[in-house]
């Protein structure tokens, strides 16, 4: 099976065909594809191909399936004795992906 290493929003995935991924937002409607070609290592079976940085030619196309926000998360900050405390939350927005080819 034919699998690739991407680059999206800071962060990198190893994805195959089929393949349903989370990763941060990306400016696209439900049902539209996207090409991912910032490749940095693509592989099927022993052979192993490597970019520096990226693999000229190489891209990944998915299609978007859902955009959403994620569960919320807290940072509670504290300073003991002080009668400090401050709660502060967000929600990431993800956008999730179906991988069509590699």
């Amino acid at each position: 099976m034919a699998y690739a290493v991407i680059k999206t929003g800071g962060k990198q995935y190893r994805v195959e065909k089929g393949d349903k991924i989370d990763v941060e937002k990306i400016d696209a409607e439900v049902g539209d594809s996207v090409t991912f070609d910032e490749v940095l290592l693509s592989g099927e079976g022993d052979k192993v191909k490597v970019g520096t940085p990226f693999i000229d030619g190489a891209s990944v196309k998915a299609k978007v399936v859902d955009q959403f926000r994620d569960k919320k998360v807290i940072a509670f900050k504290f300073k003991r004795r002080k009668g400090h405390h401050k709660t502060k939350g967000h929600r990431r927005h993800l956008t999730r992906l179906e991988i069509q080819s590699v």
